[in-house]
């Protein structure tokens, strides 16, 4: 990594949680991941989940076909787990290298996860060979008890659920994803453990839950883990101006039609691909922690995964960067996360 006060070049990043969704809003969104992407991990959720092989790599192949010519790009594919997953197709396609990941969502936990996982103890079984070949499990961790407060279910999903998960299956890798609490940052930094990591937002970085009700309801922050309060958001700042290697960049950009965002039931999701790079940035410079960036953004991820860290360099810019407004898909549209603000950092073209 190199640094001036108004340049800095890093190794290109990977994020490693990103929605594409399929079809138009693929074509749509792609291009801003690829940006400034080498590669990405990319989320199974689909409304036809990805579920197997077959289906990892025609999904894969939709979405090589959707890149901008102009990126070199490789989407990282990841195996929806159901209770009635194959655990020879989990080995077959992790082997083969169509696979990195599996991810678990518990049913109904966000967005089209109603065929999730009911109860973690119906999957032993596929836990038990995901172990034995050093395959991650990507996690959504919250539990989903409606009794739970909403604000409550990430810490209690640690106690509950993750806690006698890492003790039944301690050689398990897992990524507890888009974490948003004191409690999983203590918990991650407690195990100090190769086989546990987090990712975490742009957007659970620089916001909290106050802004979601500012002025009135903002729909476009709704997203699921909720917005916490800002001494959560206060301690995600502290772990990755840290330069702790269990924390890395996982953006869960989630692209949403308009009409879906302003609904009778809003849709959870932020679509941060356009600017969720340079949000980091400003955060950490806003916490002194230039330094930190490049492992966080570009080294700690890989290094889990067991991938090599990209050769490629990507320069930032002390430069006003304004985001777009909007996205036209037909007659709807998608607004990107702080859209028509202006960050103060760009990417060197």
């Amino acid at each position: 990594m190199t640094e001036t006060k108004k340049r800095i070049t890093i190794i290109k990043p990977d994020d490693c949680h990103v929605h594409l969704r399929d079809s138009e809003i693929l074509k749509k969104v792609i291009k801003y991941t690829g940006k400034f992407y080498k590669r990405a991990v990319i989320m199974p959720n689909l409304d036809d989940p990805i579920t197997n092989l077959s289906k990892a790599i025609s999904y894969r192949d939709r979405i090589l076909n959707s890149m901008h010519p102009n990126y070199i790009f490789q989407p990282l594919m990841t195996c929806y787990l159901t209770h009635s997953t194959i655990p020879k197709e989990l080995e077959i396609g992790f082997s083969k290298k169509i696979f990195i990941a599996a991810k678990l969502y518990p049913s109904y936990s966000t967005t089209n996860s109603k065929e999730g996982v009911k109860n973690i103890n119906f999957i032993t079984h596929i836990l038990e060979c995901m172990e034995k070949i050093g395959m991650p499990l990507l996690i959504h961790g919250e539990e989903t008890d409606q009794n739970i407060d909403i604000y409550d279910r990430e810490a209690v999903f640690i106690e509950n659920t993750l806690e006698p998960l890492r003790k039944k299956f301690p050689k398990l890798k897992i990524v507890l994803e888009h974490i948003t609490t004191k409690e999983s940052v203590e918990y991650v930094k407690k195990h100090n453990s190769k086989y546990l990591s987090a990712t975490i937002t742009p957007h659970h970085l620089i916001l909290n839950r106050n802004h979601m009700f500012s002025k009135g309801i903002q729909p476009y922050l709704y997203c699921l883990p909720i917005l916490k309060k800002n001494f959560h958001q206060q301690v995600l700042r502290e772990a990755i101006a840290s330069g702790d290697k269990h924390f890395f960049l996982g953006s869960d950009t989630a692209p949403h039609l308009h009409k879906n965002k302003i609904n009778f039931f809003g849709h959870a999701g932020i679509f941060n691909a356009p600017s969720s790079l340079l949000c980091y940035v400003t955060i950490f410079e806003k916490m002194n922690a230039l330094k930190h960036l490049q492992s966080f953004c570009s080294e700690n991820g890989p290094k889990f995964y067991n991938i090599p860290v990209n050769q490629e360099t990507i320069t930032l810019v002390k430069k006003p960067y304004k985001i777009l407004k909007k996205i036209s898909i037909g007659k709807d549209m998608i607004i990107p996360f702080l859209a028509g603000k202006t960050l103060n950092w760009s990417l060197e073209t």
